[in-house]
């Protein structure tokens, strides 16, 4: 089974605003995850869809990127436009310091200051979300207050993933290339609005979880298990949530807006809730691959799986899994559609460069790449209050 696969958002090739979703919530300061595999391993990913073969694409990448070093110019630059011109969908090509990021997110952890942002419907940077105990909330910082600047620097009409990097510490491209990111211990200030009251805080980054799964509790004993990303170790909390919730009552495993992460967590999670037996299939370069749940999960507790246009990748794998076997009964929209697998390779520079090989399918053979996963029940509306009457039809 491969180790640390990759299933990120699509990444389009403008610098300024280069730092897919993995940044967005895995970095505390956005809604998303993904993951990012070993540059250095021959072990698949996951994301998009390729015209080319994958052999000459990835050819035709790294030739860019070292002709471009030859001539002196970015061979980053030059691979992103081979990658571009290849009609890889999901292709992507990250410069060094943000894969190490991406290495950083996975294991579930990053510096920062434990707020999320987004962009209103007015076009403000407003925090949607405090991390408990982060510097952030220590501050008294709340969901709703406006992000107007971050270190004298002025947010509104910058991208989110740019008020990402001004949070982090990050240097931002066009600015000084050799300034180091700033660490854990450093401050940060931020100008914000709340209400008609405006005013700075100074904060002092910190090294904080992602807390990717959350445990609660509905009225009747239901468990809601809900995995925000498949990072490091979250397969082993969803195992033990199920073996702590009541024996008595169902569980709701609530995959709304998760955009991947690990597969192996995915399937470690699929563990949870199956007795050994095939989660998914895969090809790399036209050759079959099958990852298998570890037997010995719960497998009559009644179990509803929510999902919804945000769900993709690995998060879509372990909905195919527990649909296809017969384990869940699924509730929400459609799923996204993204299921390629992808092999990342280090190119002369330090930066990676990730092209499709392949695709994945759930266990009845469904490709998920395009079409996405297609519920059992459909629901916009209510969907918790629609899980837990499907739970108390299931014998809950």
């Amino acid at each position: 089974m491969p180790g640390r696969d990759l299933f990120s958002q699509p990444r389009r090739f403008g610098r300024g605003a280069a730092l897919t979703l993995v940044f967005a919530s895995v970095l505390a300061a956005g809604a998303a995850t993904g993951s990012f595999e070993d540059p250095n391993r021959k072990t698949p990913s996951a994301t998009g869809t390729s015209r080319a073969t994958p052999a000459a694409q990835g050819e035709d990448v790294a030739d860019a990127a070292a002709e471009a070093m030859a001539e002196g110019k970015s061979p980053l630059e030059a691979a992103e436009g081979a990658v571009s011109r290849s009609g890889d969908r999901w292709g992507a090509v990250y410069s060094e310091g943000e894969y190490e990021e991406f290495e950083e997110a996975l294991d579930g952890e990053y510096t920062g200051v434990g707020l999320w942002a987004r962009r209103d419907s007015d076009g403000r940077i407003e925090v949607s979300r405090v991390r408990a105990g982060s510097p952030a909330a220590e501050a008294g910082i709340r969901a709703g207050d406006l992000l107007l600047t971050v270190d004298g620097e002025k947010v509104d009409g910058r991208p989110v993933t740019d008020v990402v990097s001004l949070l982090r510490g990050d240097a931002l491209d066009g600015k000084d290339k050799n300034a180091e990111d700033a660490g854990a211990g450093t401050t940060v200030v931020l100008g914000l609005r709340r209400g008609t009251h405006r005013w700075s805080e100074t904060l002092r980054r910190a090294r904080l979880t992602t807390d990717d799964v959350t445990v609660s509790k509905l009225t009747g004993g239901i468990t809601v298990i809900r995995i925000a990303a498949f990072t490091k170790g979250s397969g082993d909390l969803v195992k033990a949530a199920v073996e702590q919730a009541s024996k008595a009552s169902g569980i709701i495993l609530d995959l709304r807006g998760n955009s991947g992460g690990l597969v192996a967590e995915a399937v470690t999670s699929a563990s949870a809730f199956l007795d050994g037996g095939l989660v998914a299939t895969y090809d790399v370069n036209g050759e079959q691959q099958a990852l298998h749940a570890d037997p010995g999960g719960d497998t009559t507790r009644p179990l509803v799986t929510l999902v919804d246009g945000g769900t993709m990748s690995a998060a879509e794998l372990l909905t195919g899994a527990l649909q296809d076997r017969g384990r869940a009964v699924v509730v929400g929209s459609r799923t996204f559609g993204k299921g390629s697998v992808q092999l990342p390779s280090r190119l002369p520079d330090g930066s990676v460069a990730e092209l499709t090989v392949g695709h994945y399918r759930t266990p009845s053979g469904h490709g998920v790449d395009g079409t996405g996963i297609t519920p059992d029940l459909e629901a916009d509306q209510q969907v918790l209050q629609r899980a837990e009457t499907v739970l108390s039809g299931l014998g809950q």
